[in-house]
């Protein structure tokens, strides 16, 4: 039976020639798990807001959508509302009301159910989703994992057909991210919803997956099981493999014969396989960071403490850290740890109440110059749309750019929009723009600031592996010209892959700093694919390079 099928599709949005989608053709059987995949602006997110009337874009659409066998535009809002739930990228944008109870009922009570039937159901998706705890408490109060699950929860408790996820982890920490597709696919299993899920962090949903849908500039190029994708993509030679999990990427790298490993599982098995009755020559990474990060201290903080109330909880307990000149400072975490409060501290957006915050040599106090921010200081907020006031792109970067000439103007926003790839979208409105595309112009308005320091939170959110490499490119130069940087991220493998050093955040305050190699192979959850498959062979083998270049050293 076919959930959904695609015929013939295409779209334009309005201004522009170039197609979004592509004939795309497409059948979604009952009960399938999908997953949709390619690079920024590819037309995942497009392709998704097409199986669902309310939510479909503005634009011209040539083909056609079946549900169930009907046109999709035939199929009455109630219906598509009860049969069809949506999980968007950002939790806050779909969340209506104040209190977890009364988020969990609202679908329920549009659709009319009566009250027996919406309590039965709200206890139900509670207990299923483990939200008894927090069932009573303000939506204002959760971290960002607890919001995405309660979407999921409210979606759920109108059992729908299908459930269609917009890269839903793109604000999760691991731990949070594993469990909250674990649970996905619980409902796959288990209920037998039928799963279409866009995403770009692939290690562990690709492994769930019934069939991998690649997209490229709005093309349908792979349609495939997983364990075909690996394979297909290497032969093309794609980009996109750089996405695949790290088992497919090294697989491809050193063999591409036989069975591709899917999991890091597998991969392990196949590296133990590799390596049967081998002497090993080299078994360990030297990059010589700690020789590379003898700055000068250009922030630092000393026992920081922060509350965003007096009755309140402290948010920040006792922070002591610093960071040296032309570093690239990584923290992670778990959410509602205090990371972010942390980097809006260093800004000099939020002042604690006790404790030193020095920025540059210069303690910071109630006092201090503000212009020593707006100078030293450029900060990417974790949600970029915070940054843009105007109807264009070009005119929301030209805002930045008030105090130059009009030559002087042209030629920095010409060179900043190159450098981040977005020269196409400087017409188009900010919100109209993907959540990838969003991320790079509003780092493209961070950097017209040339600051000496730069916080970036999230900043890899929505974006393609392929342009994370851009964006790693972008910071190694303004590190080679002294410009610090701190960012936090839930995204290991690019903090593995490019930091100088890796800090763990807990509870209100750093408890370890490291380098990569040594930070992340000391960690049994907060590490990389890449580890977790080699540590029993290498010593600190992080990243898919680290396990590649180890392993053709030993093979040679």
């Amino acid at each position: 039976m076919e959930t959904f099928k695609i015929e013939d599709l295409s779209f334009y949005y309005p201004l522009k020639e170039q197609a979004a989608l592509s004939k795309v053709n497409l059948t979604v059987g009952y009960g399938e798990f999908i997953v949709i995949c390619g690079q920024t602006g590819c037309g995942k997110s497009t392709l998704l807001r097409n199986l669902k009337t309310v939510l479909a874009p503005h634009g011209k659409r040539e083909g056609q959508v079946y549900f169930y066998g009907r046109a999709l535009e035939t199929v009455e809002f109630r219906e598509q509302a009860k049969r069809i739930g949506f999980v968007l990228q950002n939790p806050d944008n779909q969340i209506v009301t104040d209190k977890v109870w009364h988020e969990l009922a609202f679908g329920l009570e549009n659709l009319g159910y009566d009250t027996k039937t919406i309590r039965l159901r709200v206890a139900e998706m509670a207990s299923f989703f483990g939200i008894q705890e927090w069932f009573m408490k303000n939506v204002s109060e959760l971290s960002g994992g607890q919001k995405q699950l309660l979407n999921l929860a409210s979606v759920m408790a109108m059992q729908p057909d299908v459930l269609i996820l917009d890269e839903p982890t793109s604000q999760l920490d691991p731990i949070a991210a594993v469990d909250f597709l674990e649970t996905v696919q619980k409902i796959n299993r288990e209920i037998g919803t039928t799963v279409i899920i866009s995403e770009h962090r692939l290690e562990d949903v690709i492994t769930m997956a019934d069939r991998v849908i690649v997209l490229d500039k709005g093309r349908l190029i792979v349609d495939d099981t997983p364990r075909n994708v690996g394979k297909i993509l290497s032969e093309i030679n794609h980009p996109m493999l750089a996405a695949m999990p790290t088992s497919m990427q090294v697989f491809s790298e050193l063999s591409n014969e036989g069975c591709y490993p899917i999991t890091v599982r597998e991969g392990r098995n196949w590296l133990t396989e590799l390596f049967k009755d081998k002497i090993l020559k080299r078994v360990k990474v030297d990059n010589g960071l700690e020789e590379s990060n003898s700055g000068k201290p250009v922030i630092k903080l000393k026992d920081v403490w922060f509350r965003y109330n007096r009755e309140g909880n402290d948010v920040i307990k006792g922070l002591s850290m610093e960071v040296l000149q032309g570093q690239i400072f990584s923290i992670v975490g778990g959410n509602a740890t205090g990371k972010s409060t942390a980097l809006q501290i260093i800004g000099g957006i939020l002042k604690p109440y006790r404790g030193k915050v020095e920025i540059g040599g210069k303690k910071i106090t109630k006092h201090v110059d503000k212009d020593i921010f707006n100078r030293k200081i450029g900060i990417l907020p974790q949600n970029p749309e915070a940054l843009f006031v105007e109807k264009t792109v070009k005119d929301d970067l030209k805002e930045v750019l008030d105090h130059k000439s009009l030559t002087e103007r042209e030629e920095r926003l010409n060179e900043i929009c190159e450098l981040v790839e977005i020269s196409d979208l400087l017409d188009s409105h900010p919100f109209d723009l993907s959540g990838g595309e969003q991320q790079r112009v509003a780092i493209a308005k961070v950097l017209l600031l040339e600051p000496e320091i730069l916080l970036l939170d999230e900043p890899t959110k929505g974006m393609d592996s392929f342009f994370k490499q851009k964006l790693a490119k972008i910071l190694e130069n303004l590190k080679k010209e002294g410009t610090t940087i701190v960012l936090v991220s839930h995204d290991i493998e690019f903090c593995a892959k490019y930091s100088d050093v890796c800090a763990m955040f807990f509870n209100g305050s750093v408890v370890t700093v490291n380098t990569p190699n040594k930070f992340f192979s000391g960690n049994s959850f907060y590490t990389t694919a890449a580890n977790r498959m080699s540590r029993h062979i290498f010593e600190n083998a992080v990243t898919t390079r680290d396990v590649i270049w180890l392993c053709q050293e030993n093979l040679a």
